[in-house]
């Protein structure tokens, strides 16, 4: 018997607030613990579209993030079981590569996702190891002499945008503000100088931390300084961080009580973005937006 999805037609418009619901309605289908609050976020701070089919249902979603004039990160891509190998995904990111031309783009791919990936000219520049759990025992990391840590304050945020720019390589001028008004913030304190800092926030059916941006040092203490904040302060509540394999948190996440449970590439097309050296982002904000 054929399958009847073979031979539908499948549409594609911009993603509006009235796909809210059956935006959800797919993630929770590909099992991923987004709430309907943190889709209306991606969309506030992005743009997306969305595959339909010829009945009218909402088959497929891929949004873009723009992060200054020269880059713009792709994410929630996503396609009902039903659909997929059907050339669904491949047309969503076309459209996003042809719409974003002129920038460098940035993509996380999972390991099935990465084939089609590379053959849209996506390149592999790192892995990202996905962490989370409830169980977890931090403990107290010494911080260097003259260092603390403090409460955000709202004089902050031009720092903050400063830091996370250039540990990212993206600029955050836009983005970033508006995480700050959906997460709470602990600031690294060098005699007066602001030189890292953590978010936490909502997501999903717990929280998250990230970004953590803190200056690269061998041991990583800084942002373990960081992170163990947020793990004391929430004791036995669900959390989650997604950290760079390179900068070598893993161990030490596992050791806390943070399983690894699940990895994802990182890939770009275009120009290398320019990364700071002297500051690094030992957790991403989501594997969306980066």
């Amino acid at each position: 018997m054929s399958d009847p999805n073979l031979n539908s037609v499948i549409t594609y418009r911009a993603f509006t607030a009235d796909d809210l619901a059956a935006a959800h309605a797919l993630s929770t289908a590909v099992r991923w613990r987004h709430r309907p609050e943190d889709w209306r976020f991606a969309a506030r701070i992005g743009e997306g579209i969305v595959a339909v089919d010829e009945s009218g249902s909402l088959v497929g979603t891929a949004f873009s993030w723009l992060f200054g004039p020269n880059a713009a990160t792709l994410g929630m891509l996503i396609v009902k079981p039903s659909h997929q190998r059907r050339g669904i995904g491949r047309a969503m990111i076309e459209h996003w590569m042809q719409a974003l031309a002129s920038r460098t783009l940035l993509l996380h791919a999972s390991d099935t996702g990465w084939p089609l990936v590379e053959r849209l000219g996506f390149t592999r520049i790192g892995r990202i190891h996905q962490h989370q759990g409830a169980a977890f025992q931090p403990p107290l990391v010494s911080l260097p002499a003259g260092e603390r840590l403090r409460p955000i304050g709202a004089s902050d945020r031009p720092r903050l945008i400063e830091l996370a720019t250039r540990a990212s390589g993206l600029d955050r001028s836009d983005m970033l503000p508006k995480l700050l008004d959906q997460a709470s913030g602990i600031a690294l304190d060098r005699d007066g100088d602001l030189i890292g800092f953590a978010l936490f926030r909502r997501f999903g059916d717990g929280h998250v931390i990230g970004p953590v941006i803190a200056p690269d040092s061998p041991d990583a203490c800084r942002a373990k300084a960081l992170i163990s904040h947020w793990l004391a302060s929430n004791a036995g509540m669900f959390v989650r961080i997604d950290t760079p394999v390179d900068l070598g948190l893993s161990d030490w996440l596992e050791g806390v009580g943070l399983p690894l449970v699940d990895h994802i590439e990182k890939t770009e097309r275009g120009a290398p973005l320019r990364v700071d050296t002297q500051f690094k982002q030992f957790a991403i904000t989501s594997q969306a937006v980066w």
